[in-house]
């Protein structure tokens, strides 16, 4: 076993929170040795398991004046540079900023409007080592590095336990919830601090970036909120009947010409008016009875005559005839103007 006289970390990769030197078994030092810890970096000294002192940016000669429990564990048979064996761990004492964090199952939430749904959540959050020697203790172990990937999934169970226990305090709807996503992420943040803290960890942001129920209950609110934004359920319906008129007539039309394009026509218009003559005794709410009290009218293709001036017979969807009192293809009448 090599005895290393320097000891330094100088190449730090983007995600390495942790770095051990010798990466593998312990490492034989004497004293005389020369740390260097560079800039956002802390050295933690550690032999036999135990954490015996940290070390902050510099350059340091190891001796048992700045490692005074040394004279305790080694000998100095050799005039003082006596080999003893030991690690270091070089923590990195940076900002990790943009990590992930969401919901990898959907929490169930009270809503106040829809009840009981699934909500999923996700964000961001920052952290930093606030105390190198606890973390070492408490995360790292004997491991020769670590990384934020290697906290990732921990730290995100931690959030998610928290999150939900937050969201079960919160008694409001989904609809609300947006407005008061700045809220709850403080609330979180606060929540967490003494999580993390128990880590070595200081949680210095934590963003919610969207809260969202399924598919199937986002389709149920777009459904209520175009019921909303339809107003009079009447004249939207014949919208929709023009519509189908319109459609109707082009279909028949690209099949069987211009007599095709008739029937099509003269058959959305009818619909037209059935569904507006239904809507208007639905309206009414007299059971049958339009709102100046006479009875609703029979519907056309029972027997019905004609309304004057539709332009085309009901029953067969042939043009009439101006001022036709009968239609001239197959002899249905043509009710006069009131």
């Amino acid at each position: 076993m090599a005895i290393l006289d320097l000891i330094q970390h100088a190449n730090e990769y983007p995600d390495e929170i942790v770095h051990r030197v010798p990466e593998s078994g312990p490492g034989e030092f004497r004293l005389g040795s020369q740390l260097v810890v560079r800039e956002a970096q802390q050295a933690v000294f550690v032999r036999d398991g135990k954490a015996l002192d940290v070390f902050g940016p510099g350059r340091y000669t190891i001796s048992t004046n700045n490692i005074p429990l040394l004279t305790a564990l080694i000998g100095l048979p050799f005039g003082g540079s006596s080999p003893f064996t030991a690690e270091f761990y070089f923590v990195s004492m940076r900002e990790f900023l943009n990590l992930k964090w969401g919901t990898p199952q959907p929490l169930v939430y009270r809503d106040a409007d829809f009840g009981m749904i699934r909500l999923r959540a996700h964000g961001t959050y920052a952290i930093r080592v606030d105390n190198p020697q606890m973390f070492v203790n408490q995360i790292v172990g004997t491991r020769g590095s670590y990384s934020v990937n290697d906290l990732d999934e921990y730290l995100r169970s931690i959030i998610i336990n928290q999150f939900n226990d937050l969201l079960g305090e919160t008694h409001t709807s989904i609809l609300d919830l947006q407005g008061i996503t700045l809220e709850l992420a403080t609330t979180a943040q606060n929540a967490l601090t003494t999580a993390f803290a128990q880590l070595g960890l200081r949680l210095i942001g934590f963003q919610i970036a969207g809260i969202v129920p399924p598919d199937e209950v986002l389709k149920k609110i777009d459904e209520r909120s175009g019921m909303a934004a339809v107003g009079d359920l009447g004249a939207y319906t014949q919208f929709q009947a023009a519509q189908a008129m319109r459609d109707a007539a082009q279909n028949q039309g690209a099949a069987g010409g211009a007599a095709g394009t008739g029937v099509g026509f003269g058959a959305g218009m009818a619909m037209g008016q059935m569904m507006g003559q239904a809507i208007n005794q639905g309206t009414s709410g007299q059971g049958g009875q339009t709102q100046q009290g006479q009875p609703a009218q029979s519907q056309p293709g029972q027997g019905a005559a004609t309304p004057a001036g539709s332009g085309f017979c009901v029953e067969c969807g042939k043009p009439l005839p101006p001022g036709a009192k009968f239609c001239p293809n197959c002899g249905t009448p043509v009710a006069s103007a009131q």
